[in-house]
This record gives C-alpha cells, sequence and structure tokens, in this order.
C-alpha cells in the first residue's frame, strides 16, 4: 500500500473532534441519502471528507491554517481539487464547534436539499 493510502488510513484512525462531529452527520448515508468517504486520497492529497457523486470535498480547518504558508498551501491544494473537478467547501474548526445547524445549512444549500 502506498503512502498516501496509509496516511488516509491513520487519519482515519486518530480523527479530531470537529471531524467526528461532522461524521456523525455525514456517516451511512444520513445526510439525504449521499454517500460520504473520509480521509479519501484525491492525487498527492487527503481530503477530510468527499461525497464522489456530487463532486463535493468539505475541509475542516483549525487554526493553523491562519499562518502565511498554509493559507498559500490551502490555495494550491484548492486549485487542484477544483481542476479534477471538486467544488470545495472549508469550514472553520469553531463553525462545527459553535455553529453546527449553520454548517448543516450550508451543506444544504450546497446540495440543493432542505428539510421536509
Amino acid at each position: 500500500m502506498d503512502n498516501i493510502r496509509l496516511n488516509a488510513r491513520e487519519l482515519r484512525k486518530n480523527m479530531t473532534d470537529q471531524e467526528r462531529k461532522l461524521w456523525a452527520i455525514l456517516k451511512n448515508k444520513s445526510f439525504y441519502g449521499y454517500k460520504f468517504r473520509r480521509q479519501y486520497p484525491i492525487g498527492n492529497y487527503i481530503v477530510d471528507f468527499i461525497c464522489c457523486s456530487k463532486k463535493i470535498v468539505i475541509e475542516i480547518d483549525g487554526g493553523q491554517h491562519n499562518s502565511s504558508e498554509n493559507i498559500e498551501y490551502d490555495k494550491q491544494r484548492t486549485c487542484y481539487l477544483e481542476g479534477q473537478g471538486y467544488k470545495v467547501l472549508r469550514f472553520w474548526n469553531n463553525d462545527i464547534n459553535d455553529n453546527i445547524s449553520g454548517v448543516y445549512k450550508k451543506l444544504q444549500q450546497e446540495f440543493k436539499v432542505a428539510d421536509i
């Protein structure tokens, strides 16, 4: 197994609290029947969550993403993913911690679904 897949496996075993919180909403097709994968390799990158059928990637960013170096890295990463046909949605850790209903509403908008 190559390094990227091994790294993805390790990341799945060691999810952050925020990843666990969002995964609880997305797993087992519980978000409007859409199938999501977590810590999924695309090229040389591992994305936090992906819905392959909608080509939507969800990234959860912590404070370390605020450094100028990481901002540039994230831009390159997003450009690559968009070049592969994916839409990238980014949420901050505090969005997940403090406003999960807002995150859920944003996902509903992006997936063009609404509560019945």
